[in-house]
């Protein structure tokens, strides 16, 4: 009742649909879904590129940690291999090493 006071017309939709415009819609929809197909494609694409990228950078860092394993393994066991040895003498010796050096400074700065 309200809608007749405003002045309304109700017009139903048509409900037989003709083959041209369900044809157009299908390929209208078939373009939408074309675009984002070659959407989704780019994307795999450049998602496997980004991929192999950080592979080969992590393989990098894996191989580079190798060899720094290895060199601080070996340099480990030569300072462990120096402890265990019968050198008593090494602190003594860098320590007297260490005041002739102290000495030394001291005689170059004061007659300078």
């Amino acid at each position: 009742m309200r809608r007749a006071r405003d002045g309304y017309q109700y017009q139903p939709i048509p409900r037989v649909a003709t083959e041209d415009v369900l044809e157009h819609e299908n390929e209208r929809m078939a373009e939408e879904l074309s675009g984002k197909i070659s959407t989704l494609k780019h994307m795999s694409i450049e998602i496997g590129n980004e991929v192999r990228y950080q592979d080969k950078i992590l393989r990098g860092l894996d191989d580079d940690v190798d060899r720094s394993s290895g060199f601080l393994g070996k340099t480990m066991g030569r300072v462990l291999k120096l402890g265990k040895g019968n050198h008593n003498y090494y602190i003594f010796y860098l320590f007297l090493f260490s005041i002739f050096v102290f000495f030394l400074l001291y005689i170059v700065l004061k007659f300078r």
